[in-house]
C-alpha cells in the first residue's frame, strides 16, 4: 500500500526533496506541501508539469498551520521536514505535533538528495543565514578565474513565481533578472554574480539545471548555498561559514550542524565585529565537530564611497531581508557601518511601516532598528517603498547586495554600502582551493601554493 506523505517546506528544499526522492516513486503518494518562512507561497500548487505522471492534478500547497488537520484528513503516514535555518527546539516541537497525530516524522539525508555532477564541484554553505556565503562564493570565483579556469555557479532555489517557468533559470546579464521576474531577494543573490560576468543557474529541477550547466563545459561548478542548507549537488570541496555574531548557533539550528560536519574547510567570518568570548566558543565547537577541517579566519569589511555623508545624520538602515528576519542578526553590515562613521541615530522604521512590511515586523518582533529589504511580491515592494517614504530620517543607508534605487523610488539621500570577504593570515581560501585543484589535476603541481 502506498504511504501518504506531506512535505513540510518553504519553496526550496521541499521541491528538491520531492524531485529527487518522491517524483516517480510509486511507493508514496505526496498529498500536499506545507509552506512557511516566505510570505504568500501557500494557496498554490506544485504543477503537474514538474510533479510528473503520478500527479495529474498537481500537488496543493497549504500553510504550515494547517498541518495537523491535513494529516488527519488525508490519513498521512509520514511528514518529511524539508526547509532550513530552524532552531532544533522548533524542529522537534513540530515533530511532536506530527507524532501526536500518529504520523511519522522524517528527515532526508545527503545520499537520497544530492545529485552527482560530471564536473568537479566546490560548494559554499553556512551554519546560519547571513554568514557570508555570497561573499565567499564571489571570492572563490575570483580565485578560480585568476588560475585561468571557467566556473559556472548554481544557486540554491528561490522560486516564488510561476513554477513551470522557473524550472530551469539561467542568468548571464542584468536583463535576465527582469526576464525571469525576479524578486528583490533573488536579485540580491544573482545580480552580484552577473555584474561580474559569472553565469549563474537556479530554479526548481536541479537535475535538469545541473545538466544544462554542465553543457557549458566549465572546469568547476560552484554551488552557492542558501540559508544553512546542505548542498543539492554532491560537493568535492565543501566550504562552510561560521558566524561568531551568533556563537553557539552552529550546534542549535537545522541543518547548519550538518553543513558544518561535512566541511572540508571552515571559514570563521566577521572576526572584525566579534566578541572574543563568542569567537572562542565558535572555535571550540568547530574543533569538536569538524576536527579535520581546515580553519580559515576572515572578515567582511564594508566600503562606502562617501562616508562623510553619514556623520551626524539620523539614518534609516536597510539590511538584506532574510539575514535580519529568520537569520536573527539584529545588527549587520548597515548598522555597524552607520555607527562606525558617526551616525547620530539609527531611526526605527517600525512606527512608519505599512502593509506587508508592518506584517513582517509583527512576524519577527526581535528585529532591531533596521528595515529588512522584503520584496517577494509587487505589493511588498510597494509597501517597502512607502515605508521608506514615511520614515522620518536624514539619510537612507542601503546595506543590501544590490542598490535598491534601481528597483524602487527613494525620495531621500542615499548611501550604498558594499562588502567583500577578506581572509586573515594563512591558511586562506586560495591555498585550500589550490590543493583541491592539484588533487583534481586541474592545475600543475608547481602552480600557486
Amino acid at each position: 500500500m502506498k504511504k501518504n506523505v506531506i512535505i513540510i517546506g518553504a519553496a526550496g528544499r521541499d521541491f528538491h526533496n520531492f524531485n529527487t526522492y518522491f517524483r516517480g516513486n510509486d511507493k508514496y503518494n505526496v498529498v500536499a506541501f506545507t509552506a512557511a518562512q516566505i510570505p504568500d507561497i501557500d494557496g498554490r500548487k506544485y504543477p503537474t508539469e514538474l510533479a510528473g505522471d503520478l500527479y495529474p492534478e498537481g500537488i496543493p500547497i497549504y500553510t504550515e498551520e494547517e498541518l495537523p488537520n491535513l494529516i488527519k484528513k488525508h490519513n498521512v503516514h509520514e511528514c518529511v521536514f524539508s526547509y532550513s535555518d530552524i532552531a532544533y527546539e522548533k524542529v522537534m516541537n513540530l515533530a511532536s505535533v506530527i507524532n501526536a497525530t500518529g504520523a511519522d516524522f522524517r528527515l532526508l539525508g545527503l545520499n537520497e538528495t544530492m545529485i552527482k555532477s560530471t564536473k568537479p564541484v566546490i560548494a559554499t554553505g553556512a551554519v546560519r543565514t547571513g554568514g557570508g556565503k555570497s561573499e565567499a562564493s564571489r571570492r572563490i570565483v575570483d580565485i578560480l578565474r585568476e588560475m585561468g579556469l571557467k566556473v559556472i555557479a548554481i544557486r540554491h532555489p528561490m522560486p516564488y513565481g510561476d513554477l513551470v517557468k522557473q524550472a530551469v533559470q539561467r542568468f548571464e546579464t542584468v536583463e535576465d533578472l527582469k526576464k525571469h521576474e525576479c524578486t528583490i531577494e533573488e536579485m540580491e543573490e544573482y545580480e552580484p554574480h552577473v555584474v561580474r560576468d559569472t553565469i549563474i543557474y537556479s530554479g526548481i529541477d536541479y537535475e535538469a539545471i545541473l545538466r544544462e550547466a554542465e553543457k557549458e563545459n566549465p572546469d568547476i561548478i560552484l554551488w552557492d548555498g542558501g540559508n544553512n542548507d546542505f548542498p543539492f549537488i554532491r560537493p568535492d570541496l565543501m566550504i562552510t561559514m561560521v558566524d561568531p555574531q551568533r556563537a553557539g548557533h552552529e550546534l542549535k539550528y537545522y541543518p547548519g550542524e550538518t553543513t558544518l560536519r561535512i566541511a572540508d574547510a571552515v571559514v570563521v567570518n566577521k572576526i572584525e565585529s566579534a566578541d572574543l568570548a563568542d569567537l572562542q566558543t565558535v572555535r571550540n565547537n568547530v574543533a569538536k565537530i569538524a576536527p579535520n577541517a581546515t580553519v580559515i579566519d576572515a572578515c567582511s569589511p564594508t566600503f562606502v564611497d562617501n562616508p562623510e555623508q553619514i556623520r551626524g545624520k539620523r539614518v534609516l538602515v536597510i539590511e538584506e531581508g532574510p539575514t535580519v528576519t529568520h537569520g536573527e542578526i539584529k545588527y549587520n553590515y548597515g548598522s555597524i557601518t552607520a555607527q562606525k562613521y558617526g551616525a547620530a541615530e539609527l531611526v526605527d522604521p517600525r512606527p512608519f511601516a505599512i502593509g506587508k512590511i508592518k506584517e513582517t515586523f509583527q512576524i519577527y518582533p526581535q528585529l532591531g532598528p533596521v528595515l529588512p529589504s522584503m520584496g517577494y511580491s509587487p505589493q511588498q515592494i510597494k509597501d517597502l517603498e512607502a515605508t521608506i517614504e514615511n520614515t522620518d530620517c536624514d539619510l537612507v543607508l542601503i546595506a543590501t547586495p544590490i542598490d535598491l534605487n534601481r528597483i524602487i523610488k527613494i525620495n531621500k539621500p542615499t548611501v550604498k554600502i558594499n562588502y567583500e570577504i577578506q581572509e586573515i593570515g594563512k591558511p586562506d581560501m586560495e591555498e585550500v582551493i589550490c590543493r583541491f585543484l592539484k588533487d583534481k589535476k586541474l592545475i600543475k603541481s608547481t602552480c600557486c601554493c
